[in-house]
């Protein structure tokens, strides 16, 4: 790997984790030896980084950034590595710090910070003789006035009290590799997965004398990790589990018989549905479900997410638009294939399945009845967490969590210690339209699709047009006839004729294809469904 002095190009994906503070001091050649041991004290949380690690882990910018679509905001204490988020009833947002020991609160109709000190935490670092930072990615507000968030670090659930402003922590069921990832508040219990742990456990919320009582669900598929879950109309549970790099199922957990059964773990195994991974599926982390029971799933080591039809027990596989240069830089060449990494996945009130784009720096929000995508691109970026040397405006903010409040997508910067907001309200600069939702072709085939950019009114920047598609091994062509930039002449659509081929080895198949209409901030797409014929 080229060694470089701006930007250091290195993700390392350990499934729902990115342990990017534990691998970046061992990796050889990213962290010079002679210079791990200087830290100038500021007395803020910053201190527990050596200086040369600082501007990779604390931020890279001073100052927040903001574009036609996104506003951040920076958080007062420096280096606090937000990650998970949720809203409260009165449109607050409260979300984890992991290098701060606890939570803090943002109120956005006075855009101002709450920060609180968790002293609890304080003993726990004693204790350990040094501090502890912990990947809290699990939080969730309960109607009895209380946040609950998880604690990977110390294997904890924690509770923060916003009435009396207090902390209290509870020890996770934990085996030997446990890991409390997600967490959500589910009438009188509180539902985790534990990732490494390979199990769904229910916390019981009314706590006894000795803490929290507790149900596990063990994992059908051995020596797996457990992802995120989400809940159907019928209560019953969907997960996944599966091995790095050597497929999985995605699993059902009928709540009803679990309530029948009671804690035999031998009978709970057998209430549990699974259905294979199809191809291209390897590391599903998001999951959500539609009004329709659906399921939609989202996966963290490629561009694809996917939809799952219970009925028919058939998946259908989707693709986000290719991540733009400006988030992964490829100053060195190394990056032949990158990808966007949704990570987490749920829908909104109006049916629209919104996931973050870890590795593209986009918040995506797909519509599944008209089946078009549109990306948000975040202006903040880190150079640090890409192949940005000698690139200006490259990187990301590592966007690892997000929440919905209204019409407003609110989301943490791991890496550049700032929240923003995604505003829905403002129209599009364009919608985009196509003549055709589906083709069939046969082998050596080739067909036209006019898409339609039509204006909203709205000033646009430059626009490019783009494509990508399901279909591997080059069994589909797609070529337009768009310059490599234009813009929008008025209040006049503008036309762009799209060719579509089927190569003469295509294997028949069922796709989809995106086509994009994509400017700095905004990418706005719709899908084209191809069925290669026999």
């Amino acid at each position: 790997m080229k060694k470089q002095t701006k930007g250091i190009f290195f993700t390392v994906l350990f499934g729902g984790g990115l342990l990017f503070w534990a691998t970046a001091a061992t990796l050889p050649g990213i962290i010079p030896e002679d210079s791990e041991s200087v830290r100038t004290i500021t007395g803020t949380p910053m201190d527990n980084f050596p200086d040369v690690q600082r501007t990779q882990f604390c931020g890279s910018e001073d100052t927040v950034q903001s574009n036609h679509y996104v506003k951040e905001y920076k958080i007062p204490t420096p280096c606090t590595q937000p990650l998970a988020i949720t809203s409260d009833p009165n449109g607050n947002l409260w979300f984890t710090q992991t290098n701060n020991k606890g939570i803090a609160k943002f109120d956005p109709k006075i855009e101002q910070f709450t920060e609180y000190e968790n002293p609890a935490w304080d003993i726990i670092e004693s204790n350990a003789g040094g501090p502890i930072r912990s990947m809290m990615w699990g939080i969730d507000y309960s109607p009895d006035a209380s946040i609950w968030f998880t604690d990977e670090a110390t294997d904890g659930i924690w509770k923060f009290s916003i009435l009396d402003e207090k902390y209290s922590r509870y020890d996770f069921p934990r085996t030997v590799d446990s890991l409390p990832q997600r967490l959500s508040v589910e009438g009188s219990q509180i539902l985790v997965n534990d990732f490494t742990g390979s199990k769904l456990t229910f916390l019981d919320v009314v706590q006894s004398d000795v803490g929290l009582s507790h149900l596990s669900i063990p994992s059908p598929v051995e020596n797996s990790v457990t992802a995120a879950f989400a809940l159907d109309s019928k209560k019953d549970i969907w997960y996944t589990n599966w091995v790095f790099q050597g497929g999985g199922v995605l699993a059902k957990l009928d709540q009803e018989k679990m309530r029948d059964i009671g804690t035999n773990e031998t009978e709970l195994f057998d209430i549990v549905d699974i259905h294979t991974f199809p191809s291209g599926m390897n590391t599903p982390n998001g999951i959500a479900v539609d009004a329709d029971d659906n399921i939609w799933i989202v996966d963290t080591s490629s561009n694809f997410f996917f939809s799952f039809e219970p009925e028919t027990e058939s998946f259908t596989k989707y693709i986000t638009s290719n991540p733009q240069p400006s988030s992964y830089g490829n100053s060195s060449g190394i990056v032949k294939t990158p990808v966007s990494r949704p990570y987490w996945a749920v829908f909104d009130e109006d049916g629209k399945l919104v996931f973050n784009e870890q590795t593209a720096n986009r918040i995506g929000v797909f519509d599944p009845v008209k089946e078009s995508l549109v990306e948000y691109t975040v202006p903040s970026n880190n150079p640090n967490w890409a192949d940005c040397e000698g690139i200006d405006n490259c990187g990301l903010a590592q966007i690892f969590d997000f929440t919905i409040s209204g019409e407003n997508i609110w989301f943490t910067e791991w890496v550049e210690n700032n929240i923003g907001v995604v505003d829905r309200s403002l129209p599009l600069y364009f919608d985009i339209e196509s003549d055709k939702n589906k083709l069939s072709l046969k082998k050596g085939e080739q067909a036209q699709i006019s898409l339609s950019l039509i204006p909203n009114g709205v000033i646009t920047p430059d626009i490019s047009i783009t494509s990508s598609s399901t279909a591997q091994f080059s069994d589909l062509i797609i070529k337009h006839n768009a310059p490599n930039t234009f813009r929008l002449d008025g209040d006049s659509p503008k036309t762009i004729d799209v060719t579509i081929s089927a190569s003469e080895n295509a294997i028949p198949d069922i796709h989809k294809i995106l086509l994009s209409a994509q400017t700095d901030d905004l990418v706005v797409s719709q899908f084209v469904t191809v069925i290669i014929e026999q």
